[in-house]
């Protein structure tokens, strides 16, 4: 049976991925393609990362594509997936008000940042979801030195969200917040807000793509799920991935053969 009739038959596949993905635009952007050449039917389920990878714990997603290696290979690790594969890779910004009460537009180093956000208690927001970008913001913050989940205060705001209605309340508070680069372009409600740090390599931002583990889950669409995979990482898949673009600005840059 070809991949196409199969699709046809098992109507469409499940993919947990990140709330950057979905808001980015790129899911729009890259869908369509592949179920075009294949008749595979891609439905994605957007959360924070570990929630994409609880997702796949339960065997209720055929491919989980997320963004903190460390869960990653910790789902590897379980047995929960087949095979970890690069996919391309953006990075996270430093958003914050353009007054720049912590004083930190223009530097270098994201750690040295943070630290002076603390000592301001200029606004902060968090998306506090367990999320690739939450994980990435809570490893600078022990980069600059700081117990986050004891030494913050009213200046901190946790909001348990998704990066848009996270990006939403930063920009109602006027206040400072780690974004993935993709999200904050195509992000419309700006207010007052624009990018103050970015360009330290520990801003660095890889995502990854897994297939679900038929043996541990045997509804998992193993054949579909693998026929996606296999095209995000093909030379057609990674061009697509280069292509997308806001006001012709590259928002993730496909490495899965490097």
């Amino acid at each position: 049976m070809g991949v196409a009739l199969a699709a046809a038959l098992a109507g469409f596949i499940t993919v947990a991925s990140t709330t950057s993905t979905e808001q980015s635009g790129l899911f729009k952007h890259l869908l369509p393609i592949f179920e075009q050449k294949t008749g595979i039917r891609v439905r994605v389920v957007a959360v924070g990362t570990g929630q994409a990878l609880d997702i796949g714990r339960r065997g209720d997603a055929d491919v989980v594509l997320v963004h903190a290696k460390p869960l990653e290979e910790k789902f590897m690790a379980e047995g929960q997936g087949v095979k970890r594969y690069d996919v391309m890779y953006n990075d996270f910004v430093l958003i914050g008000p353009k007054s720049d009460p912590a004083h930190v537009q223009g530097t270098k180093d994201v750690a040295v940042a943070f630290r002076k956000i603390k000592e301001a208690q200029a606004p902060f927001v968090s998306r506090g979801d367990r999320s690739g970008t939450h994980f990435a913001e809570l490893a600078i913050w022990r980069l600059a030195g700081i117990d986050i989940g004891r030494e913050k205060g009213p200046w901190y705001r946790d909001t348990g969200q998704g990066m848009g209605p996270a990006l939403n309340t930063a920009a109602a508070m006027n206040a400072y917040m780690l974004s993935d680069r993709g999200t904050w372009l195509s992000f419309k409600n700006r207010g007052d807000l624009v990018i103050a740090v970015e360009g330290d390599r520990r801003l660095y931002n890889q995502y990854g793509v897994m297939l679900v583990n038929p043996a541990k889950h045997p509804n998992v669409k193993a054949k579909l799920g693998q026929a996606f995979i296999d095209w995000l990482i093909s030379p057609e898949g990674q061009n697509a991935i280069a292509s997308y673009r806001i006001n012709g600005e590259q928002l993730f840059f496909p490495n899965a053969h490097e």
